[in-house]
């Protein structure tokens, strides 16, 4: 009641003292429980209360004070929910807000839109029964009622948000990251962000329409500044206050044909020489029972013998698997671990089409080498982090890595220039300087495109969390591509 007083009536109006003991607790001590705790919190209350205004006091509540959604303060609320600066909150706004502390993910507006507008009402009325404002001017700001900006804060910040939290507790605590003040510069450009959620967005809503039987498919975009890995842009689905759930980092899928060119590298750099021809018919091979496995084509045309640099633009799966048995697993595997890929990759010849989940963000990260001469950078999301006393720690910046020849990165650069003017993804031509790689798992389940444009490498994937069909013909080219289109049109200028 003391904060909402203050910001309506600009003066001091209220007593503190509990606000002061919540400071305390918040601030300055620990969350442990214990006698000593308590009778310091009460020894730091009142030295506090001795040494700062009652506005003081309320400045710093208001400031450090936590309103839901990762938001710390009344002016990071007024943004997470309003998209607007606290001091053009209007009442109602006011009432939302000053009714979050006391439980601000059961009243989140975004969450528990009744609860929170039950919650908005009683506020109202105790500052009218206070004297705060007038019964008319709390039955208007009611009657407005609740007016939150959710898709602003849904779409555009809510997953790079988690990704940077993830991050940061590798390094600080929890206390550290809710109880400190910490000021956490990141890398992500906040126009390539907005982009990335309206092509997201965007395009999977165009998949519910060509399919309107299943609800409509998550979506994932990660984008890297090609020659440092810094992440400018990361969404990790359509509507993240549905689903905070970051499949851009937290979900492996498989990858299909996008995880050809790591094979194809792989080969290169073992000494398969680029004019090789591949046999482009169809495959019977031994797979450890009775039958045999007959890896076929996309529609299953067949093209009889191609150059390596044709087999990759057709997205040949036979040819892919060829080289992979005359490469071996061992030198894509060891290849793959040096690009950023983590995630185990199975040990048998269907790597070669893609059968091994991976994340957007590592699959997307291998991908700048191929743009990048052949030099690897580990992904990185945040530059530096600032406690409340001014202190600056650098964020550690990943160092160049040389995981492939210049002559393989380019040669791998240029083919996959031409899977975009005349292979599989065509739908991504008309972005300047385009490279890039389709992906399309068995029965339509996951749909990538991953590639780069001059300074910029992103990544696209389109599926339902439960490995359903996104419908017939949603292939990578179709599903993802537009996506990475529609992104990068934007991104690269």
């Amino acid at each position: 009641r003391a904060a909402v007083n203050n910001l309506l009536a600009g003066r001091r109006s209220q007593g503190g003292s509990t606000i002061t003991q919540q400071i305390t607790r918040g601030l300055l001590l620990t969350p442990e429980k214990s006698y000593l705790r308590k009778l310091a919190e009460a020894i730091l209350a009142h030295r506090i209360e001795r040494m700062l205004s009652k506005e003081e006091i309320l400045y710093l509540y208001l400031n450090e004070i936590y309103l839901g959604e990762g938001a710390y303060g009344v002016a990071a609320a007024a943004r997470t929910y309003f998209n607007k600066h606290a001091r053009d909150l209007d009442l109602g706004e006011i009432a939302l807000l000053a009714g979050l502390p006391q439980s601000p993910s059961n009243y989140s507006p975004l969450r528990n839109p009744d609860a929170a507008r039950a919650r908005q009402r009683y506020v109202l009325n105790r500052m009218a029964e206070d004297g705060i404002v007038t019964a008319e001017a709390a039955r208007a700001a009611w009657d407005q009622g609740l007016r939150v900006n959710a898709n602003w804060r849904r779409a555009v910040h809510g997953y790079f948000s988690l990704y940077v939290r993830s991050q940061l507790l590798t390094r600080f605590t929890e206390e550290d990251l809710f109880r400190k003040g910490l000021r956490v510069a990141t890398t992500v450009d906040s126009v390539l962000q907005l982009a990335a959620a309206r092509a997201v967005q965007e395009g999977v809503a165009r998949v519910h329409e060509r399919h309107p039987q299943a609800p409509p498919p998550p979506g994932a975009l990660v984008a890297l500044d090609t020659a440092s890995g810094r992440i400018l842009a990361m969404i990790g689905g359509a509507d993240y206050v549905a689903a905070p759930f970051n499949r851009a980092v937290q979900a492996n899928r498989q990858p299909g044909s996008a995880f050809k060119p790591l094979v194809y590298a792989a080969a290169l750099e073992q000494g398969v020489p680029p004019g090789t021809v591949l046999s482009d018919t169809p495959l019977a091979l031994p797979s450890g029972t009775r039958k045999l496995w007959r890896p076929t084509n996309f529609r299953g045309e067949y093209r009889g013998s191609l150059s390596l640099a044709e087999a990759l633009v057709h997205s040949s799966n036979v040819a892919a698997v060829r080289l992979l048995r005359q490469t071996g697993l061992p030198p894509v595997v060891r290849l793959s671990g040096r690009l950023g890929i983590t995630a185990p990759l199975q040990h048998d010849l269907t790597l070669a089409l893609g059968a091994s989940p991976v994340s957007v963000l590592e699959l997307t990260a291998a991908y700048t080498a191929f743009a990048n001469h052949g030099l690897f950078h580990k992904p990185v999301g945040i530059t530096r982090v600032q406690d409340r006393d001014g202190r600056v720690t650098p964020w550690p910046q990943s160092p160049a890595e040389r995981v492939l020849s210049a002559r393989t990165a380019e040669w791998l650069h240029t083919v996959m220039a031409q899977v975009v003017q005349r292979g599989t993804g065509t739908n991504a031509r008309g972005v300047r300087g385009a490279s890039g790689k389709t992906g399309t798992t068995d029965n339509n389940i996951d749909a990538w495109f991953v590639g780069s444009a001059p300074g910029l490498t992103t990544g696209v994937w389109i599926g339902h969390d439960r490995s359903a069909s996104l419908g017939a013909g949603e292939t990578g080219g179709r599903a993802a591509a537009p996506v990475w289109q529609q992104f990068m049109q934007l991104a690269v200028r």
